[in-house]
């Protein structure tokens, strides 16, 4: 049994005689004192790490991707894996690599990610799957922000006797959209045929998702039009992603135009496309129509989703028809579809101002049903419109909504 008095040894050599597995010296070393210096770990002797190069038991691979994931300390992760390099039993794999630039990660080590790549560029002592590739290409983009470096390894895969393929093409696409990248996405766009990549219809969704949020629709339906000549088909995805940038812009026409042309390209749309339009609508301040709307794409046997019946209660709500939209939200609700928080904050001030106390305890109790809590804003807001109204106490039982 190990004496409790060795974890409290501040020089890490004697335990060295002692204990010869690998990774009971790492457990140790991770609850001792000296497991979590304070200076850069390469101003560290190499006497605070196991000696794993000297350590005579041979390592199974498992085993030592479980040194790696057992590390406490990521800034342990190039020494150690340094000693393991270095001993006859090494023989690293995709998981090996894939633990140890997982752990560097952690430690926001992105330089040493680099030189790591480079390394097993040089070695190339086993074969790595695209899944390997995209991890790092994520890392490099999304968690450290080195979308230089991530286009490089994506353009790089074939010196690792890897080819991508389009599902890392238009992650990496994605990628650079999301984060408003657009000059490096033509670019990227454009070099599929070095990789020996066939585009799809994600590839040009992307494009145009990006032409949307940089505001050049015109470019988007440039886009659109290839989709024939790619031998891609568009989806609703396609077309309802233009239809956003459309109703964004207040170009109703156009987004109902392309609504047309859905149909004569046999795409049939879906409630996301019938919620855009109902959208564009309510900001242009078309309320009827929006509803109209809505009583058409059940005609067309489109089932709406709860997103469809809450925009257009918004039209309602913020064209001030407060008993129209009490009226709507009395059949979402029976429909088993919930109004959002925002939408009783909407109605709350409408119900006050014209003194409606029934109304206001409705809304409170069905309120309390979905389990909304009134802000205090709220609160005063009903509690100046009932106070004000000596007639209201008789049907706004105040007290009996608090109990409840």
């Amino acid at each position: 049994m190990i004496s409790r008095s060795l974890l409290i040894i501040k020089d890490p050599k004697m335990l060295r005689p002692i204990f010869r597995s690998p990774l009971l010296y790492l457990t140790l070393c991770s609850r001792s004192k000296f497991s979590a210096p304070s200076r850069p770990f390469s101003s560290i002797q190499d006497s605070h790490i196991p000696n794993l190069a000297r350590h005579k038991d041979w390592l199974s691979p498992n085993e030592v991707i479980k040194i790696f994931e057992t590390l406490k300390d990521p800034n342990f992760t190039l020494p150690v894996f340094d000693q393991i390099s270095q001993r006859k039993d090494y023989k690293p794999n995709e998981a090996l690599y894939s633990a140890v630039i997982n752990k560097l990660a952690q430690a926001k080590n992105f330089n040493a990610i680099e030189t790591l790549m480079e390394r097993i560029k040089l070695e190339r002592k086993c074969r790595l799957s695209e899944d390997f590739f995209y991890n790092v290409i994520k890392i490099y983009g999304v968690l450290g922000g080195r979308i230089n470096s991530a286009i490089r390894i994506l353009f790089d895969m074939h010196n690792y006797k890897c080819w991508p393929t389009v599902k890392t093409f238009n992650g990496v696409l994605n990628m650079l959209v999301s984060t408003n990248q657009f000059e490096v996405v033509h670019e990227v766009f454009m070099g599929s045929s070095k990789l020996g990549i066939e585009i799809d219809a994600c590839s040009l969704n992307i494009i145009i998702k990006g032409m949307c949020r940089c505001g050049k629709l015109d470019d988007a339906f440039l886009v659109l039009d290839e989709f024939p000549k790619q031998n891609c088909k568009p989806n609703v995805r396609t077309f309802s992603t233009i239809m956003h940038g459309l109703c964004d812009r207040g170009s109703l026409d156009e987004a109902f135009a392309l609504l047309d042309r859905m149909e004569t390209e046999g795409v049939e749309p879906d409630a996301i496309i019938f919620n855009i339009l109902i959208s564009g609508l309510r900001k242009q301040g078309k309320i009827s129509e929006g509803i109209e709307l809505l009583d058409k794409m059940q005609g067309r046997g489109c089932d709406p989703n709860p997103g469809t019946y809450q925009e257009v209660l918004y039209s309602l709500l913020h064209a001030k028809r407060f008993a129209e939209a009490k009226a709507f939200m009395h059949k979402m609700i029976n429909m088993g579809v919930n109004p959002s928080f925002e939408s009783y904050k909407l109605i709350i001030p409408g119900f006050c101002d014209k003194k409606l106390a029934s109304d206001l305890d409705w809304v409170l109790r069905q309120m309390m049903r979905q389990g909304f809590v009134p802000k205090m804003g709220m609160w005063k807001l009903i509690l100046s419109s009932i106070l004000s109204d000596s007639n209201a106490y008789n049907c706004f039982s105040y007290q009996e909504i608090i109990g409840n």
